[in-house]
């Protein structure tokens, strides 16, 4: 029998608590913190920021808070950002069958995942982009807690057109059984209001499905890309559910991060 090939955690501790129990509690009190779901179908995807959860965790929450309703139905999350450490030409899967992070294992269905991607050019598996990369590993932690015992699909997009994440996306994208999340912040270190300015002009652009953003715009401008071509395809519909900076919340005002939390909901759901 093949043994598991196992992708442990790489930034517990740096980006959220290592300590399970404080994991636990930090990410459930940032769930409770957010705004509950309104009624009505849970949303297909969401954009949500991939910093340390002192920085951005709160915004994240709004986002994974409308998930929430899914639990049960929703089995499978297809997760997309983008690659702050080792470079990749395409869009790369792991190469592994488990995701660990404190709160326990996540599974991976790498088989089923190849098999759907088979005739999608862009796709190759590379595990050296995924091994310490942390931009899909903050969001694994949410969705533990808000859905449950779920398969995800860890994927990192790297030099690839929004053409191009969105045929891996209609790959994947399944029935209502799965929800797509694509990870990024919005602008860098930018002085407080000259962010907010930018981050005001590149969320007009997401609410308008007007791609492509650059990466001056959107670290995961290539996965925000992605999902701004696929909610098109798929008549899909944006909702704004918040956004702030690391100026609003744990950091100084000098050089700040942006953040936003999208959902896209529609006609289209499936």
């Amino acid at each position: 029998m093949r043994r598991l090939v196992v992708r442990d955690a790489a930034v517990a501790g740096l980006f959220y608590p290592a300590d399970p129990q404080v994991l636990r509690a930090t990410v459930d009190a940032l769930l409770a913190a957010a705004p509950p779901a309104p009624a009505g179908p849970v949303p297909k995807a969401v954009i949500v920021p991939h910093a340390g959860y002192v920085y951005s965790g709160s915004t994240a929450a709004r986002a994974y808070a409308r998930l929430a309703p899914g639990r049960g139905a929703v089995r499978r999350a297809v997760v997309v950002g983008p690659t702050h450490r080792v470079a990749v030409q395409g869009v790369a899967l792991p190469g592994a069958d488990v995701f660990d992070t404190p709160l326990g294992p996540v599974r991976v269905p790498e088989g089923w995942a190849r098999e759907r991607l088979a005739d999608v050019p862009a796709v190759r598996v590379f595990p050296l982009t995924h091994a310490q990369e942390h931009s899909v590993e903050v969001q694994l932690p949410f969705l533990q807690r808000v859905l449950g015992d779920i398969e995800v699909v860890p994927l990192l997009a790297g030099d690839a057109s929004g053409e191009e994440v969105a045929d891996v996306l209609d790959a994947l994208w399944g029935g209502p059984e799965t929800v797509v999340v694509i990870s990024s912040d919005l602008s860098h270190y930018l002085p407080y209001d000259e962010a907010r300015t930018m981050d005001v002009r590149t969320i007009a652009q997401i609410m308008a499905l007007d791609g492509p953003l650059d990466h001056l715009q959107a670290c995961g401008a290539t996965p925000v890309n992605g999902m701004l071509v696929a909610a098109a395809r798929h008549g899909l519909r944006p909702e704004l559910l918040g956004a702030c900076s690391s100026g609003d919340t744990a950091g100084d005002r000098d050089r700040v991060v942006g953040y936003c939390a999208v959902a896209f909901g529609g006609d289209d759901d499936a």
